[in-house]
């Protein structure tokens, strides 16, 4: 859309004895850079969503007024011909900011059978690795964790996350494990041993590809806990990864149900 302005001055010519103003014809200069009343207002409109939330009430952002006033300055000045002005808006606000204390946009709860079925297999894992608890009592060994609570909330929770697979729950379950028994065989009990141990244990789940959190707990409970030092190296096959062995066929009979039986 191009805007015809009228010409600030007049180049007459003389017809029939009389001075009559010559037809002003835009050039093409004009016709491609004069903006347009509509571009104008557009151009000032987009400034103003350029808000930021202060104190749960909407402010203009001082850079979209010192982008207007910039641009009121550029008209005020005036010149012979008409230059080609642009404004740019702002592109670090007019995104809401989130609120992480709310659930996620658009969420809806889900069927009851996706709940119940998860429920049932968190349960029934809990109930095997108690009566195996009973079993290994009188050795002395317990294959109920903590970890493997968390381990469980991944698998029926989540089984499509990242943390659910397989190669990140062995690969992660082992390795930190082993890490734990070295951290305190080398520092022995402490602080010290602990936080080395979880920073290595960070370290080998990014460097693998590898990232399970419940796995991140295993070295902190060997070094605190002496019922678990006596398994020595063993520690990282039982009863982290060797739970998971259970966990993991559990899983895969919720995940069956869940997708057979509906309701």
């Amino acid at each position: 859309m191009s805007l015809q302005l009228k010409p600030i001055h007049h180049h007459l010519h003389h017809h029939g004895g009389h001075h009559c103003p010559k037809p002003y014809k835009p050039s093409y200069r004009e016709k491609i850079q004069a903006p347009s009343a509509c571009m104008l207002n557009h151009s000032f409109v987009s400034l103003l969503p350029i808000c930021h939330l202060l104190n749960g009430k909407r402010g203009i952002s001082v850079r979209s007024l010192g982008l207007f006033n910039d641009w009121r300055r550029r008209r005020s000045r005036g010149s012979d011909g008409i230059g080609h002005r642009s404004i740019v808006a702002s592109s670090i606000a007019g995104t809401p900011v989130s609120d992480e204390s709310k659930p996620e946009k658009g969420f809806v709860s889900p069927p009851l059978s996706d709940i119940l079925w998860p429920s049932a297999g968190a349960f029934a894992a809990m109930a095997l690795l108690g009566k195996m608890d009973q079993i290994l009592a009188p050795k002395g060994l317990s294959m109920t964790i903590a970890p493997l609570g968390a381990v469980c909330a991944v698998l029926f929770a989540t089984p499509s996350a990242p943390a659910a697979r397989k190669y990140n729950i062995f690969m992660a379950q082992i390795g930190c494990a082993a890490i734990g028994v070295l951290a305190f065989t080398l520092l022995g009990p402490g602080w010290l041993a602990r936080s080395s141990a979880l920073a290595a244990s960070m370290a080998f789940m990014i460097y693998t590809g590898s990232t399970h959190p419940p796995a991140a707990s295993l070295p902190i409970l060997f070094i605190d806990g002496a019922k678990m030092q006596q398994l020595n190296f063993w520690y990282a096959l039982f009863p982290g990864a060797a739970g998971c062995i259970l966990l993991c066929l559990i899983q895969e009979l919720v995940v069956l149900l869940k997708e057979k039986i509906k309701f």
